[in-house]
């Protein structure tokens, strides 16, 4: 399971023209399910999402969390993460989970998320999205629970 991580401004979801979900100042969420991914994973990946400190402090400009700054969190199915390009310039998705069980698992990560005191918002799984977002930093950080 993967989870590529932007500490954004603002980000939102579309999907055919119509607004789905947006947020203002926290982290959008790229998630991509992998083939043989575990609700453990899923567990210890929404954990980990909540406790990375990519957040200013008075201190330093990375050390706090989403949690501590109450920021607010957007979750985006990604299964392009999942991509292997070890052979040729296509990308192949057999590492992909299969539809139904990485709905499955990113619905759960999401629960996860939600069992904090964040707002936690969602895209639509399966869904062609069109997805803006304004980084801030820029901060991206990939996160991957083998």
């Amino acid at each position: 399971m993967k989870a590529l991580v932007q500490r954004v401004s603002s980000a939102s979801v579309s999907v055919g023209g119509s607004l789905i979900s947006s947020i203002d100042c926290g982290m959008l969420v790229f998630l991509g399910v992998m083939d043989g991914d575990t609700e453990t994973q899923a567990q210890q990946l929404a954990a980990k999402t909540l406790a990375l400190r990519i957040f200013p402090s008075d201190i330093k400009p990375m050390d706090r969390s989403v949690v501590d700054v109450a920021g607010e969190i957007l979750v985006i199915s990604q299964f392009t993460l999942a991509a292997d390009m070890s052979r040729g310039n296509r990308p192949s998705f057999s590492r992909a989970a299969e539809p139904i069980e990485a709905e499955r698992l990113y619905s759960m990560y999401i629960n996860c998320l939600r069992s904090s005191t964040c707002t936690v918002a969602s895209g639509e799984f399966g869904a062609n999205m069109q997805v803006e977002l304004t980084n801030d930093g820029p901060v991206t950080i990939l996160l991957d629970c083998a």
